[in-house]
C-alpha cells in the first residue's frame, strides 16, 4: 500500500521525476519523461504495478530524512539494533538516459539491507521479460521500453520474469551503489556511471543554480526550497513547468477528483514568471516565456488552457482501468479533458505574462506583438460568452467573474504593451473594451447587498479567485469592495485553511459537475494571506502564511490540499501552484514588513 502523500520526497533531472517514500520505496516514475507512461506506478495501485524499494530488511519507514543543504539529493536514514545506515537517492543531471542513483552507506555497525525492483511499463501495466546480463546487471525489456539496473559491487541480485530482488549486508564506512537506467528497447544499451562523480556533479549543479537566488527575508530556506522544488518540475528541453509531477491523486479520499497534472498550464505562467524572476531566476523566465509563445503559436481560436512540456496538443484524457487507484480513488486518469474547455481567462493570463516580461527586461520581437494583437482580436468578439472559469468546472458554463475580470486584464496588458511596442492601431478599441468590461463587472459581479464579488453572474457563492482582485488591478487594495470580498472570504475558511469557493446554497455538485468534496485549496490560504497583506492587515497575513508553512512534509514539500480534519495532503503532487504561491506570499509579506498596520475591520 502507497504511504500518505505527504510521506513522499521528489528527485528528478529536469526531465523526469520519481517520488522516493519514507520506507525507501520508490513509487511513482515516468521514463524518460514527466508525461511519458509510469514504469512504476504502484502509487496508484500495489507493488505489482511496479515498485522500486531498499532498506533494512524490516522495512520500516526510515529514523530521519532530508535533502543536503539546497540540493535535490535526499538522503534517509534508519537506525537498527545492529547499526545504522543511509540511503542517498538522486537523478544526475540528464546525459545519454536518464537514471536514477541509489547509494547504500553504512555509517555504524552492520545493517542487512534487502530490495525489490519490479519494472511494471505502460503506467504499470506490462511485465517486462527481465533477465541477467551479468553478475552485476540486470535487464528489462518490453515493446519500447527497457531498464537496466547495475550495481557496483557483489550483491546478490536474483531476478524471476517478473522482480529483481536484492540482499545484502553494508558496514560502517562501506558504500554499495547501484544505478537504475531507461533507454529506447532498440538501443538497449546503459554506459558505465561513476556514481561518486554522478553525485558531485548533482551536488554542483544544485548549489550553482540556487546561489543564484536573491531572495534574503527571514524565510529564505522556505523560498528556497520551494524553487528547488519548482526547478525539478522544470522540463529543461522546452523550459515548460509541469503542474505537478503525479496524476490522479485525490483530491477527496475515495473520490472522484483525480486528475492529471503532469503538464504546463498557462494559468500558472504569470505566477511562475512572477515568482522566477523576483527570486533572480531571469534565464528560467526566458526559457518559460519562449515555450508559452512557441506553446499557445497558431489561431487564437485555438487556445488551450493546458499544453504538453513539448507544447504537444492532444491530451486526450482516458481511465486506466487497471490501476485501482490512490486508497481506492477511482478513476485514475491519463491525460486532462480540460485541455478542450472554454477558459477565456487565459487569454488574460498570456497578455499579463508577456507584459511581465516586458518589464523585466525581457525583449519580445514583432511576431510575439502579431500574436498578442490577434488574440485580442478574438477576445473582443467572445468575451462575453460563458466559459469554464478559472477552477475548470466540469458542469455547465457560467458568466465567472474571474474569467471577466481576466479578460480586463488582457486588454489592460495590451494597450500597456502597444505603448511599449509603439503599435496604435487597436488602442482605442481595446480602451473601449477595458471600460465596458469593468463596468460590466462591477455592476453584475458585484453584489452590494451581499458586500462582495460573487463567483459568477447571478450567484450568491463567493470565490477564492476573488482575492487576485488587488494584485491583478483590477481595483486598488483600499477600495470598500476589495475591502469587502477580502473580508467575506472568510466564509470560505475551513479550520484554518481555505476552501476555493462557497457550497452553502445548492451544493457543490451544481458548481462543478462533481459529486464528492474536495480539502483547502493551499494556494487559496496564500492568496488570502497576499491580501491581507496588501490591505493594510500584515500581522494576520503573516499568520496565515505560518499556518501553512506548518502543513509542508518533513522535507519542505506541499500538495494542491490539505485536510484539515484528518491533517493529511491531498491532490497531486509536489504542486508547483502551491509552491509558486508560497515563495509569492513570502516576497510580498517581506516587503510590507515595515508598512503601516490597519485593525482587522472593513470600512
Amino acid at each position: 500500500m502507497a504511504g500518505r502523500i505527504e510521506d513522499y520526497a521528489i528527485i528528478g533531472d529536469l526531465e523526469a521525476a520519481a517520488l522516493v517514500g519514507r520506507d525507501g520505496a520508490i513509487d511513482w516514475l515516468c521514463m524518460p519523461r514527466f508525461d511519458s507512461p509510469a514504469c512504476f506506478a504502484s502509487l496508484l495501485g500495489s507493488e505489482d504495478n511496479g515498485q522500486w524499494w531498499i532498506s533494512p530488511a524490516d522495512r520500516r519507514p526510515c529514523n530521519r530524512r532530508c535533502y543536503r543543504g539546497d540540493t535535490l539529493v535526499l538522503e534517509s536514514v534508519w537506525e537498527t539494533v545492529g547499526g545504522a545506515v543511509k540511503l542517498i537517492d538522486f537523478m544526475p543531471p540528464r546525459g545519454e538516459v536518464p537514471q536514477i542513483v541509489r547509494m547504500v552507506e553504512g555509517l555504524s555497525g552492520q545493517v542487512h539491507m534487502r530490495g525489490e525492483l519490479k519494472l511494471r511499463f505502460d503506467n504499470g501495466r506490462i511485465v517486462p521479460w527481465t533477465r541477467t546480463m551479468d553478475s552485476r546487471t540486470v535487464s528489462a525489456v518490453a515493446g519500447p521500453d527497457s531498464a537496466f539496473l547495475r550495481c557496483d559491487r557483489g550483491v546478490r541480485m536474483s531476478d524471476s520474469k517478473t522482480c529483481t530482488t536484492l540482499d545484502f549486508s553494508v558496514s560502517a564506512g562501506q558504500r554499495i551503489a547501484f544505478v537504475l537506467g531507461w533507454s529506447p528497447s532498440h538501443v538497449a544499451a546503459m554506459p558505465d556511471v561513476d556514481t561518486d562523480a554522478a553525485m558531485e556533479k548533482t551536488l554542483e549543479f544544485w548549489r550553482r543554480w540556487t546561489a543564484k537566488c536573491r531572495y534574503e527575508g527571514p524565510w529564505r530556506d522556505v523560498v528556497m526550497r520551494s524553487l528547488i522544488t519548482l526547478k525539478a518540475l522544470t522540463y529543461a528541453p522546452t523550459g515548460g513547468i509541469v503542474a505537478a509531477a503525479t496524476t490522479s491523486l485525490p483530491e477527496y479520499i475515495g473520490g472522484d477528483r483525480n486528475w492529471d497534472y503532469r503538464f504546463c498550464w498557462l494559468r500558472d505562467s504569470t505566477f511562475t514568471l512572477s515568482c522566477l524572476l523576483r527570486s533572480g531566476y531571469r534565464e528560467e523566465a526566458v526559457a518559460w516565456k519562449d515555450w508559452l509563445v512557441r506553446a499557445v503559436a497558431g489561431e487564437p481560436s485555438d487556445l488551450q488552457p493546458l499544453y504538453g512540456v513539448a507544447g504537444q496538443r492532444r491530451l486526450v484524457e482516458t481511465p486506466a482501468w487497471w490501476l485501482p487507484g490512490y486508497e481506492g480513488s477511482q478513476p485514475v486518469r491519463f491525460g486532462n479533458a480540460a485541455v478542450d474547455q472554454l477558459q477565456l481567462d487565459v487569454y488574460g493570463e498570456v497578455l499579463n505574462t508577456v507584459y511581465s516580461a516586458v518589464r523585466a527586461g525581457v525583449p519580445i520581437d514583432r511576431h510575439v506583438w502579431s500574436l498578442m494583437a490577434s488574440f485580442m482580436q478574438y477576445l473582443e468578439k467572445h468575451w462575453e460568452e460563458p466559459d469554464a472559469g478559472f477552477w475548470e468546472v466540469r458542469g455547465p458554463r457560467r458568466h465567472f467573474v474571474h474569467s471577466k475580470i481576466m479578460s480586463w486584464v488582457a486588454a489592460d496588458r495590451a494597450l500597456r504593451l502597444a505603448r511599449v511596442a509603439g503599435q496604435r492601431n487597436s488602442t482605442e478599441r481595446w480602451r473601449a473594451m477595458r471600460r465596458e468590461i469593468r463596468d460590466e463587472v462591477c455592476r453584475r459581479g458585484w453584489d452590494d447587498e451581499l458586500g462582495y464579488f460573487v463567483q459568477s453572474y447571478g450567484s450568491r457563492r463567493i470565490d477564492a479567485s476573488a482575492l487576485l482582485l488587488p494584485r491583478l488591478g483590477f481595483l486598488p487594495p483600499d477600495d470598500r469592495r476589495v475591502l469587502g470580498t477580502v473580508e467575506a472570504v472568510r466564509r470560505l475558511d475551513h479550520h484554518g485553511f481555505l476552501r476555493r469557493y462557497s457550497v452553502d446554497d445548492g451544493g457543490q455538485d451544481q458548481v462543478d459537475g462533481l459529486s464528492c468534496g474536495e480539502g483547502t485549496f493551499l494556494a487559496c490560504s496564500l492568496w488570502y494571506a497576499d491580501a491581507l497583506a496588501m490591505t493594510g492587515r500584515q500581522d494576520e497575513a503573516r499568520a496565515v502564511f505560518e499556518r501553512v508553512l506548518a502543513v509542508r512534509n518533513d522535507v519542505g514539500l506541499l500538495a494542491e490540499e490539505w485536510d484539515p480534519v484528518a491533517r493529511r495532503q491531498l491532490g497531486n503532487t509536489p504542486q508547483a501552484f502551491s509552491h509558486v504561491a508560497l515563495v509569492n506570499t513570502a516576497f510580498a509579506l517581506h516587503g510590507t514588513r515595515n508598512q503601516p498596520r490597519r485593525s482587522s475591520g472593513t470600512r
